[in-house]
């Protein structure tokens, strides 16, 4: 039985009820049957999303949708968001919609119709809400994947990371994510989209993220690929990832504000918790196609931050306004970053920087020139965001 067939069941059984002004709509119909599955409450206008879902949730076009606290797709689940629609969160930092383990979203846009997820408030703020958090079966590096194969993600405390590397947690196809990252209990950070141990059998392509508190898009291990991804206005860094990561991001624009941190911040692995895996590996994505901007190189950020062993091939890299471009920080014992610049583990081709004061800053123990890690070009151009972000994205 579909969610929304249960939805419309709760509407024709409900009671009249109301609440204060809080920047969300007034609810006057409550229904308090939740029949395991979640809760839901309608005011004529909006349907209200609250808890666990063990059944499909089918989001209807017809109606409006708001995350009214924490939403989660259990295993073998998955929910379904129309071209076109608005999901809207009401504020709170534990508001956030979880694709656990074994369930699987499925919201495709057009560049026309995006899907938006956002805060409801009626003068919305970067932290609203939590945001999007997607957990697959991937392997990651924070266990050995033999006595242990599954870690907690931070936020909701669900299990994440494993041998699947196709595994395939749905679509994200032209969606972007507003006013997310939300602190859970004043530490524990959102993010926009998170994504834990996903696997590369999933489709993440033209996703924007736009003003979250914390960073934009994390990765936690996993295999997933992404393109056509964007950042604007993050107060954190803007791409991360962490525990043994090794997707391809192609496609990347970055653009900063004076309040975000790294453009780039990228650990090979998590080093709150060690690199446990057995045999030990190191987070190595690839990257090619981005353009990062920055507040100009006064304003004393970096880039891109590379550390904790890190291995990464980055090409096509345009970089404007930092006062570091590349900073590589590591050292000689468990974060051998520098090691990767050796083994040509750690790479950077085809750059172009402009107003950038340091270019390659090395930190990490280990001997080596500019010209070992960085390949400069005059003509590379990073990503052409004004065509593929045109209509669909905000800045």
């Amino acid at each position: 039985m579909k969610n929304n067939f249960l939805l419309g069941l709760a509407i024709a059984a409900s009671v009249l009820t109301s609440c204060g002004n809080n920047d969300t709509a007034d609810i006057i119909i409550t229904d308090n049957s939740t029949n395991n599955n979640g809760g839901s409450t309608t005011n004529g206008k909006a349907i209200l999303l609250k808890g666990n879902y063990t059944q499909d949730l089918i989001l209807d076009s017809a109606n409006e949708y708001i995350l009214d606290g924490p939403v989660v797709m259990e295993s073998g689940t998955k929910i379904v968001v129309p071209a076109g629609m608005t999901v809207k969160a009401n504020k709170g930092n534990e508001v956030y919609l979880a694709i656990a383990q074994g369930a699987q979203i499925f919201a495709e846009g057009t560049p026309s119709n995006p899907i938006v997820f956002t805060s409801n408030s009626s003068a919305p703020n970067a932290g609203d809400w939590g945001g999007l958090i997607l957990l697959g079966s991937a392997p990651i590096n924070s266990v050995d994947g033999t006595t242990a194969t599954t870690a907690t993600s931070e936020i909701a405390s669900l299990p994440y990371g494993g041998s699947i590397s196709d595994d395939n947690s749905g679509t994200l196809l032209y969606v972007r994510v507003e006013y997310s990252g939300g602190k859970v209990d004043g530490q524990s950070e959102n993010n926009g989209i998170s994504f834990y141990g996903v696997g590369n059998g999933t489709k993440v392509d033209y996703v924007q993220v736009f003003e979250g508190l914390d960073d934009g898009f994390e990765f936690f291990g996993g295999t997933v690929n992404a393109s056509f991804i964007a950042v604007a206005n993050a107060d954190d860094d803007s791409i991360d990832w962490t525990e043994g990561y090794t997707g391809v991001l192609t496609n990347v624009y970055v653009k900063q504000n004076v309040d975000g941190d790294k453009a780039f911040e990228c650990d090979g692995y998590n080093t709150d918790i060690g690199n446990n895996s057995n045999p030990i590996f190191f987070s190595a994505p690839t990257i090619s196609n981005v353009t990062i901007e920055g507040i100009g190189s006064g304003g004393g950020k970096e880039a891109i931050r590379l550390r904790a062993g890190t291995q990464a091939i980055f090409d096509n890299v345009l970089i404007k306004g930092y006062k570091e471009g590349f900073d590589l920080d590591g050292d000689m014992g468990d974060n051998p970053t520098g090691q990767g610049v050796l083994d040509d583990k750690l790479q950077a081709t085809n750059v172009k920087f402009d107003d950038v004061n340091t270019e390659v800053k090395n930190d990490t123990g280990f001997t080596f020139t500019n010209a070992d890690f960085v390949t400069t070009s005059t003509i590379a151009a990073g990503t052409d965001f004004a065509t593929w972000g045109a209509g669909w994205t905000r800045q």
